[in-house]
């Protein structure tokens, strides 16, 4: 085996850029920075949007519309959704979490009445719809408001 027989690695090998090192090193005397300014300077970075001492762009835009601090949010689920549970079954939030019919529970679950609902199911949830209310009724099943 010979120095001129090895097999080259594979892939370019990138080369460590050593700063400050002297005019040998290709980056000497002013390391890449440049002559002088704030970007020169140990630790002086501008952070993101900084427009140079000028009001940045999301100062200068309006403020528009009312943003509601106490607003709940609600996981949402329909009927249709529920009609693969046997009869007769206590479906709770933690049951759709678990079978993932719902990603989270946020602030709490609501049941909107969207398709019909053949089953006797007892239905726990934090919100019902007006329309879920009538077509869990109908269907001979529960539901019950969680606090």
């Amino acid at each position: 085996m010979e120095l001129s027989k090895l097999p080259g690695s594979y892939g370019k090998k990138r080369k460590v850029k050593r700063v400050g090192r002297g005019p040998g090193s290709g980056h000497g005397k002013t390391s890449g920075k440049g002559h002088k300014g704030q970007k020169a300077r140990s630790g002086g970075q501008v952070h993101r949007g900084f427009e140079g001492g000028q009001m940045p762009l999301q100062r200068r835009l309006p403020k528009r519309g009312f943003h509601n601090i106490f607003r709940k949010e609600f996981a949402v689920i329909n009927l249709k959704d529920l009609e693969k549970y046997e009869a007769s079954k206590e479906v709770t939030p933690v049951l759709l979490l678990e079978d993932g019919k719902i990603s989270k529970i946020k602030d709490g679950l609501k049941i909107l009445g969207e398709g019909d609902l053949s089953k006797p199911l007892k239905i726990y949830a934090h919100k019902f719809s007006q329309e879920a209310l009538k077509k869990i009724e109908k269907a001979g099943g529960k539901a019950v408001v969680l606090e």
